[in-house]
């Protein structure tokens, strides 16, 4: 079977399945452009996706990849994570090759956001498939004549098998910003982060790639242009809050997150900013 990439229909959304010769497979919502799916070759499902997830629009879908731009969080007077998660998004490149599928889809400014963010942009995110890896490319563009300042990430949800037996390599000795202790800043200070409680923290100036292990299997993280971390699990008290989230799923996610949140990103008039984020599937 060829490289393909298909237009289906995803809990009534319109969206696009990439498939491999290989057999790896992604969904993409054209709603907020959100990966729900990614399944590397011969592999089993790797995002996390809430059984309990809205579709209709009114929110973000709980799961896979959502989009947050131009706010991070509660962290300004936007409506939280910003608004082009929950807006329709346009094809604007699709490829095959011999063993790789690739989209890119493009948001722009609306008379709607210009009343919320008075800007005129352009966000595109790339997606694109290829063996047991897959890669997230979130560019910016400043189609307006002032400059223009954002925060936000790829707020990616991991499917783990169970989040207590999961440990994060790569963050030794890395400040962060716990977001459970009022935002102290703390190093983290172990040779791998564990998830025993809930967690939320803001890691800065992420250098090196990371490695999330499970009992028999492993994820390689790395990104490029976002500064930032973000690892979150609700645990027990906080996802039972979450009326789009089943009780105990904290025990199945884990979101490890490449973000732009200690310093905002600053854009002169027609410049634009790129940040990616890789998944290889071990």
């Amino acid at each position: 079977m060829a490289a393909a990439i298909e237009r289906i229909d995803f809990h009534g959304q319109p969206a696009l399945r990439l498939a491999t010769a290989s057999g790896a497979q992604a969904v993409v919502l054209l709603l907020g452009a959100q990966v729900v799916s990614w399944t590397p070759p011969g592999g089993t499902e790797r995002l996390y996706l809430s059984d309990q997830a809205r579709f209709d629009g009114s929110t973000a879908v709980r799961g896979g990849v959502p989009v947050c731009f131009p706010q991070f969080a509660a962290r300004g007077p936007l409506p939280r994570h910003g608004f082009v998660r929950t807006m329709p998004w346009s094809l604007e490149t699709e490829r095959t090759g011999a063993d790789f599928a690739l989209v890119t889809l493009r948001c722009t400014d609306t008379e709607a956001t210009r009343a919320l963010w008075p800007h005129r942009f352009a966000v595109e995110l790339t997606i694109a498939i290829e063996e047991s890896r897959l890669d997230l490319e979130l560019e910016v563009i400043n189609e307006d004549d002032t400059p223009l300042s954002f925060t936000g990430a790829l707020h990616t949800y991991l499917r783990v098998r169970e989040v207590e037996e999961t440990r994060i390599e790569g963050l030794y000795g890395t400040a962060y910003e716990d977001s459970t202790a009022a935002g102290e800043m703390r190093h983290d200070s172990g040779d791998v982060l564990l998830i025993e409680a809930e967690t939320d923290r803001i890691y800065h100036e992420v250098t090196r790639p990371l490695l999330l292990r499970e009992y028999d299997r492993s994820l390689g993280i790395n990104q490029e242009g976002f500064r930032d971390v973000v690892v979150w699990n609700p645990w027990e008290e906080r996802c039972a809050a979450l009326a789009d989230m089943p009780d105990r799923d904290f025990r199945h996610m884990l979101c490890v997150e490449a973000a732009a949140v200690r310093e905002a990103v600053e854009l002169a008039p027609g410049s634009n900013w790129w940040g990616r984020q890789t998944l290889v599937a071990l």
